[in-house]
């Protein structure tokens, strides 16, 4: 049953059935984006994967500096309730199987777990580069997928970042790529178990889905139990972050709404 629930967390294969890897949104929202908003004062409007969890954290103080991005939000409401929800999930089920699983898996296992999903994503990537015009991307991409698919043994290791660190891993995905083409955000929601998004990264999330192997995994509970796997092991690397968030933000749903806003706005224009 717990595994039920925490797949269910994690789908981000389409949004009925696809939420970091970006479930990384209110349980996978960025670790940057959660210490950028932690440096910066409270705004007084407002939020925030792929999601919790990203590791490069050199940016947090130009994000902190960052205007407001203001972005419609009618569905507050609904929004809140479902933060609330998202949070209580969190602290009560996510954290908990997350620590029993750090405990037993040891560390070298879980960063070899880390590096083959994100390997597995790179037709994402590359899309998406190809899509926006970066070539150069692209072909990074490409590349990095082809070395450690091979060399790196189905991406379990990461032998493209240590013999070639010029070629550097991007962040693409549909929602940068219908922002980079001038649509809005539309409004701002916060979906169940999925996490924080707004009307454009919601239907990106959806493209983004198709272009995911494990999406084609059958039967469907196969797929949502690998989604769910690939959550708590990336969780496993950064628990703490969201508690340190939350504990210094004086609003907790603009602060996370304010950051994920604004982490996506630096997407968009990169």
């Amino acid at each position: 049953m717990l595994l039920a629930v925490l797949s269910v967390c994690c789908e981000n294969e389409s949004v009925a059935g696809s939420f970091s890897e970006t479930a990384e949104r209110h349980f996978q929202t960025d670790r940057k984006l959660i210490l950028a908003e932690a440096v910066r004062p409270p705004s007084n409007s407002g939020e925030i994967e792929e999601d919790f969890f990203n590791e490069d954290l050199d940016f947090l103080e130009e994000e902190a500096e960052e205007e407001t991005v203001q972005v419609a939000d009618p569905l507050k409401p609904w929004n809140r309730a479902m933060f609330h929800f998202n949070d209580k999930f969190y602290f009560w089920v996510l954290k908990p199987v997350t620590q029993g699983y750090r405990f037993v898996i040891p560390e070298d296992i879980r960063v070899g777990v880390k590096n083959f999903f994100n390997n597995l994503a790179a037709p994402i990537r590359v899309a998406n580069s190809l899509l926006q015009g970066k070539w150069g991307g692209a072909w990074a991409e490409f590349s990095r997928f082809f070395i450690n698919s091979t060399v790196g043994v189905l991406g379990l290791a990461d032998p493209a970042s240590t013999s070639f660190p010029q070629m550097e891993p991007s962040e693409e995905d549909l929602g940068q790529t219908l922002g980079s083409y001038g649509i809005d955000n539309g409004v701002y929601i916060v979906w169940p178990f999925l996490g924080l998004s707004t009307l454009r990264d919601t239907v990106g999330w959806v493209g983004d889905g198709f272009l995911r192997p494990t999406f084609y995994i059958r039967p469907t509970e196969a797929a949502l139990a690998i989604r769910a796997y690939q959550t708590v092991n990336a969780t496993s690397f950064r628990i703490g972050d969201y508690e340190d968030f939350k504990e210094a933000a004086i609003e907790p749903y603009e602060a996370f709404r304010d950051a994920y806003l604004r982490h996506r706005k630096t997407l968009v224009e990169e």
